[in-house]
């Protein structure tokens, strides 16, 4: 039955990213891949939180996931990250792709320890 659950939460997160992305996209992308950016920044946060819930006993297993392993992990990707990265610096933007992999790693890993902390409580 859990993987049932993944499995929902995976087709919600596919979707979310499908429309965000190309709503974004349609904004923005000709300067920076903001999509899968804000994407993966906030898909970091969310699952901070829902691992923050978790571990405060006030998320069932079932909720996590359908959340945390199938929303999330359908939500966010590394693989397009790495693609953006790679393709940026393939055309000359060079500067755009270095600062595309940083902000989206230490950003990333602040969002998820934020979510994490105000998942537990401490906020």
């Amino acid at each position: 039955m859990m993987s049932l659950w993944v499995a929902i939460g995976g087709v919600l997160g596919t979707w979310a990213r499908f429309a965000l992305g190309n709503w974004v996209a349609r904004k923005w992308m000709p300067l920076f891949p903001y999509g899968t950016w804000i994407i993966n920044l906030t898909g970091a946060f969310f699952l901070g939180w829902l691992a923050g819930r978790e571990a405060a006993g006030t998320l069932s297993a079932t909720w996590y996931a359908l959340l945390g392993t199938g929303f999330c992990g359908a939500y966010t990707t590394f693989s397009t990250f790495c693609y953006e990265a790679f393709f940026l610096w393939w055309e000359g933007n060079r500067k755009k792709a270095v600062v595309y992999v940083a902000t989206s790693l230490y950003l990333g890993l602040l969002a998820g320890g934020l979510g994490l902390w105000i998942g537990v409580g401490r906020i």
